[in-house]
């Protein structure tokens, strides 16, 4: 598999607020964690119950790593805001070209429109390997936004697993969306064999 090129150094405008997104560090990981573990406490992004510890996350950051996928930050007046990766769908060869999307964003940072820059960067960057689609796996309905966020990138509704989580005492759907990226499903993979 390839790997895809290194994120962009520059800030996306002239606004000193405007967020720089680059490509994780392992000095980034308690940032994450803390970003996370909210997420995790609070919310239903995440089915986790417990919050990773920030060796946990490095092991999950090395996995992304290991596939050539992205996993970038945004970094705003020197703090990370949020971040996002890439993961393998599934396991299974038959999958391999196909991904699934995780974006958080810091709390203090909600409503900015970082979610939406971030996940862009994502997409952008997912389009230079040889990945041809992504799978976005949305909790409670996309109560937070993401529904919107992600039908705003080109996402579409596939379906809804009804009753599949329980968390905070409550059973939980899961919405998939699905996106093409680059050429889609008109060519079979550069792997396979003509």
């Amino acid at each position: 598999m390839s790997t895809t090129r290194p994120a962009p150094s520059t800030p996306h405008s002239a606004d000193s607020t405007a967020p720089l997104i680059r490509d994780a560090t392992e000095a980034d990981l308690p940032a994450i964690q803390t970003i996370y573990a909210h997420h995790v406490l609070t919310g239903v992004a995440s089915f986790e119950e417990t919050p990773p510890s920030v060796d946990d996350l490095r092991t999950r950051l090395a996995s992304v790593r290991s596939h050539g996928l992205p996993y970038m930050v945004a970094e705003i007046d020197g703090e990370v805001a949020g971040y996002c990766y890439a993961t393998p769908y599934r396991p299974r060869a038959a999958y391999r070209n196909t991904i699934e999307d995780s974006i958080y964003v810091s709390d203090a940072y909600r409503g900015r429109g970082l979610g939406r820059v971030l996940l862009q960067a994502l997409i952008e960057r997912c389009e230079t390997g040889p990945w041809r689609q992504m799978v976005a796996v949305i909790a409670d309905g996309g109560s937070g936004g993401s529904l919107s966020l992600h039908a705003q990138l080109g996402f579409e509704l596939t379906g809804t697993l009804k009753a599949v989580g329980f968390k905070h005492g409550r059973w939980l759907d899961t919405t998939l969306m699905q996106r093409t990226l680059g050429v889609g499903d008109s060519t079979v993979p550069d792997d396979v064999a003509r």
